[in-house]
C-alpha cells in the first residue's frame, strides 16, 4: 500500500507560472516526493532522476513494471552532460534544431544516473521539455526529472491534470494544473548509439524532419521476446482505453462500411459500442445509441494527434465495453496516431 497524503492540485499559469507555485512543487521533489507536471506532449510524473529511491515511488505510483525505462527530463540541452556519458554524433545538430521540444535522444548512460531510470541498461533516455512550467520547475527543483507519463502504467495518456487526478490522485504528492497539452502524443525517441540512428517510437518530432536533418534515419522493429527495452513506448499494449478498441485500416470507403457493420453487429450481440473517427467519417456513421467522437480531419494529422487521447478517455465512458476506431494515415505526426491505436488496440481489422 502507498503511504500518500491527499493528493494536492495546484493551478499554474501555462505561460508565466508564479515562482511560488513553482517552488512549492520543487519542495516536493527535492524532498523525494512525485509532482505531475505538463510538457508539450502529456503530462508527465517526475521524480528526482538521481535518486533512486524517488525513482522507485514512480514504478509503485504507477504499477508500472521495472523493466520498462524512463526519460529524463533536462531544463537546457547543456544538462544532458549530467545524465549522457557520451553524446554521440549528431546528438548537438538534433539538440539545437529539436529542444527545447518533443524530441527525446537516447545516449549513454552517465554514471550519476541509477541503473532504475534505465531498467539496468546502460543507455538513457533524455529530453528538454518545451513548456514553460516544465523548465521552471526544473530548473527549481536544481535536478534532472526522472518522469514517465502521468498515469496509471498502460492506461491512455493524460493530456489534462483532470486525467492525472482520475488515474493517480491519492498515489502522488501534487499535480500542476496548466490545462491541456499541446501536441497530445509523447515524444519522438531516436537512439543516437545504434549504427544508423533509430526512431524507437514515432512522437512529437515527425520522422520528415529527422530525415531533413540526418542522412539517414532508421523505424525500429519490434523488440524480440526478452529483448531488453531501450525506451518507453516498445511494449505491445500501450495506451489502452479499458473498453476493448479495434482498429479499422484501409481505403476510407471499406474503412467506413466495416465500422458500420461492426457497430451494428455489437449491438445486436448486446454490448455498447462506441466510435472514433475523422470528422469525414462522421455522414455515414450516425447511428442511433451508438456515440462517435471526430478527433480531426485526415489531412491535419496534427490536430489529430492533440484530441486523440483526450478523444480516448471520452470514448471509454461507463457502459461502453467496445470501441471502434479508424487508422489515420502516417504522415507526419499521423505515425504517431497510427503507433498509439496500434498498441491500444486488442484486433487490427485490414478492411477493402
Amino acid at each position: 500500500m502507498i503511504d500518500r497524503r491527499d493528493t494536492l492540485i495546484l493551478a499554474v499559469n501555462a505561460e508565466a507560472p508564479d515562482s511560488a507555485t513553482i517552488a512549492r512543487a520543487a519542495e516536493f521533489l527535492r524532498a523525494g516526493g512525485l509532482v505531475a507536471f505538463p510538457t508539450e506532449t502529456v503530462y508527465g510524473l517526475g521524480a528526482n532522476a538521481l535518486d533512486a529511491r524517488a525513482v522507485a515511488g514512480i514504478f509503485a505510483a504507477k504499477q508500472r513494471p521495472a523493466t520498462d525505462p524512463m526519460i529524463v527530463h533536462v531544463a537546457a540541452p547543456a544538462e544532458a552532460a549530467r545524465v549522457a556519458a557520451d553524446l554521440p554524433g549528431p546528438a548537438a545538430r538534433l539538440m539545437d534544431r529539436f529542444w527545447p521540444g518533443p524530441l527525446t535522444l537516447v545516449l549513454p548512460r552517465g554514471a550519476a544516473v541509477p541503473p532504475i531510470v534505465t531498467a539496468g541498461g546502460e543507455t538513457v533516455a533524455v529530453r528538454c521539455p518545451a513548456h514553460p512550467v516544465a523548465l521552471a520547475l526544473i530548473r527549481a527543483a536544481g535536478m534532472p526529472l526522472a518522469a514517465p507519463s502521468a498515469n496509471r502504467f498502460s492506461h491512455t495518456s493524460p493530456t489534462t491534470a483532470a486525467h492525472v487526478w482520475h488515474d493517480l490522485a491519492g498515489r502522488i504528492d501534487l499535480i500542476l494544473d496548466a490545462g491541456p497539452t499541446a501536441i497530445g502524443v509523447e515524444s519522438t525517441v531516436l537512439d543516437l548509439t545504434a549504427s544508423v540512428p533509430t526512431v524507437l517510437r514515432p512522437g512529437g518530432v515527425p520522422l520528415e524532419a529527422l530525415r531533413s536533418l540526418l542522412d539517414a534515419v532508421e523505424l525500429a522493429s519490434e523488440p524480440g521476446d526478452g529483448e531488453p527495452l531501450r525506451s518507453p513506448g516498445q511494449l505491445e499494449r500501450h495506451y489502452a482505453p479499458r473498453a476493448e478498441l479495434r482498429l479499422f485500416a484501409g481505403p476510407d470507403v471499406a474503412v467506413r462500411a466495416a465500422l458500420h457493420q461492426a457497430a451494428l453487429t455489437a449491438l445486436a450481440a448486446g454490448r455498447t459500442p462506441a466510435l472514433l473517427l475523422a470528422t469525414e467519417d462522421l455522414p455515414a456513421l450516425d447511428l442511433p445509441g451508438v456515440p462517435a467522437i471526430a478527433v480531426g480531419r485526415l489531412t491535419e494529422p496534427a490536430a489529430v494527434a492533440r484530441q486523440l487521447y483526450r478523444a480516448l478517455r471520452d470514448q471509454d465512458r461507463p457502459g461502453v465495453d467496445l470501441i471502434l476506431a479508424r487508422a489515420f494515415p502516417e504522415v507526419g505526426l499521423g505515425l504517431a496516431v497510427s503507433d498509439r491505436l496500434r498498441r491500444a488496440a486488442s484486433r487490427v481489422i485490414a478492411c477493402g
